[in-house]
């Protein structure tokens, strides 16, 4: 077998591999051997086929699966011997495409090489740790909201306003006619909530205890009900009680509607968890600061397409942000721009960059890391949890998009464990502030 070197510019690499038809032929008798004592056929014993008969009988197929075996395992000795790590698949292909037995293999195999990435000095980069502390006001604002949603309803006078609650009994009608699911006894429906089909709601401000009116809506196009879908219906409404919205009393009771023995003990889950929001909002700061920092300290090539690939996927990400109501991907071409190009630059240097500190580090993603991982992707998919989880640990690459966050999340911690870290008490405003700054660059 010889190798022999087409290309070396820049990370890109280019070799003839050519595997001699005498190299072939003695692989597949060796193939042929190994399998002889256990081949029958029919008028010879088991095992005493002779080495001519078994060629042509099972030369052809040992042959494709020699050349295979062949070729991969001259490319894995390449990369073995060079310590090249090809940044995507190698593209290899075949170049004496009239190739017949008795003919030497010509391949050709091209690929570009992961670049070699500097040693970085971890102990001079400088991070800031912005600290902030949960006050009495945010506390007491926090506790105002949770009051809001344990809010109750008590009867008023006059008529109902958007945000009351009516309580009424309802007969829906399409051509004159009731349909299943149409009716209902003391129904409490709050105005404004969204939760009947649209229009329905806006007639009954005004309304008041005592009355009756006749609310005409059409049922949406899409509706579930293929039956009602479209149609225009009447429902026949009478008002039993109009109530107006009370907040909840910030006191004991309402502590423990939530879980807490007393006021008290709520005001400290609060805070808690206050505090754990401000600590994830400047953990992201600081993780955006040091990327920055790493983005100046490093430079080295870039396989070209994997920034192909980074800045095709940015510019489809992006355009379906700004195209909402494309769900498919039925869509003109998307061409990267330049800024799209720049962006994918530096994500593609930090990500190999993060990777081999990672790998020096020896940082691993665990199983039980994984599990939880997938636990919280499957609570968006109430009631088919088992099924997702099962699809996920039969698809690896669904496996490998849940662990790079982890991985990359687990090398910056090990990056700051090393860094000059200052921690910066600032407001919650101030930290709002960086957040928010972190979305304009």
């Amino acid at each position: 077998m010889q190798v022999t070197e087409t290309l070396n510019e820049g990370l890109k690499r280019g070799y003839a591999i050519t595997v001699t038809a005498a190299e072939l032929d003695d692989k597949v008798t060796e193939k042929l051997k190994e399998a002889q004592p256990d081949v029958e056929m029919k008028g010879f014993r088991k095992g005493k086929v002779p080495m001519a008969l078994l060629k042509k009988q099972f030369g052809p197929r040992v042959m494709g699966e020699t050349m295979q075996e062949t070729i991969d395992g001259a490319m894995n000795e390449h990369f073995e011997k060079s310590g090249d790590r090809p940044a995507m698949q190698p593209e290899v292909k075949m170049t004496n495409e009239d190739w017949k037995e008795g003919d030497d293999v010509q391949v050709e195999m091209s690929y570009e090489k992961l670049p070699e990435i500097p040693e970085v000095d971890l102990s001079g980069v400088k991070l800031e740790k912005l600290v902030v502390k949960a006050d009495d006001e945010s506390v007491d604002e926090a506790l105002q909201n949770l009051a809001s949603t344990a809010q109750d309803f008590e009867a008023k006078d006059g008529a109902a306003e958007d945000g009351d609650q009516v309580v009424f009994d309802f007969l829906g009608k399409v051509d004159g006619e009731a349909f299943d699911g149409g009716a209902a006894e003391d129904y409490p429906l709050v105005l404004g909530s969204g939760s009947f089909i649209p229009g329905f709601e806006e007639q009954l401000v005004g309304v008041t205890a005592g009355e009756e009116k006749n609310v005409e809506v059409s049922f949406p196009e899409e509706y579930g009900a293929e039956n009602l879908a479209g149609k225009a219906a009447v429902f026949e409404c009478k008002i039993k009680e109009v109530k107006a919205p009370k907040a909840a009393e910030v006191d004991d009771e309402l502590a423990k509607k939530f879980g807490a023995e007393d006021l008290e003990g709520l005001k400290g889950q609060i805070r808690e968890r206050l505090e754990a929001e401000y600590v994830g909002a400047a953990r992201q700061v600081m993780k955006r600061r040091l990327l920055d920092e790493l983005d100046t300290l490093v430079s080295f090539d870039l396989p070209p397409s994997l920034v192909e690939a980074e800045a095709g996927q940015i510019a489809h990400q992006l355009w379906h942000e700004e195209n909402p109501e494309v769900e498919g991907h039925d869509h003109p071409e998307i061409t990267p721009t330049e800024e799209h190009n720049k962006l994918a630059e530096r994500r593609v240097r930090l990500g190999l960059l993060l990777a081999e500190l990672g790998q020096k580090a020896e940082v691993e993603v665990t199983d039980a890391e994984m599990t939880q991982a997938i636990m919280n992707q499957a609570r968006q998919y109430p009631g088919q949890e088992r099924a997702f989880f099962d699809f996920v640990r039969q698809n690896q690459q669904m496996q490998q998009q849940l662990r790079a966050p982890i991985f990359e999340d687990k090398v910056i911690d090990h990056i700051a464990e090393q860094a000059q870290v200052t921690e910066t008490e600032v407001s919650k405003d101030d930290l709002q502030k960086a957040v928010e700054e972190l979305d304009e660059e």
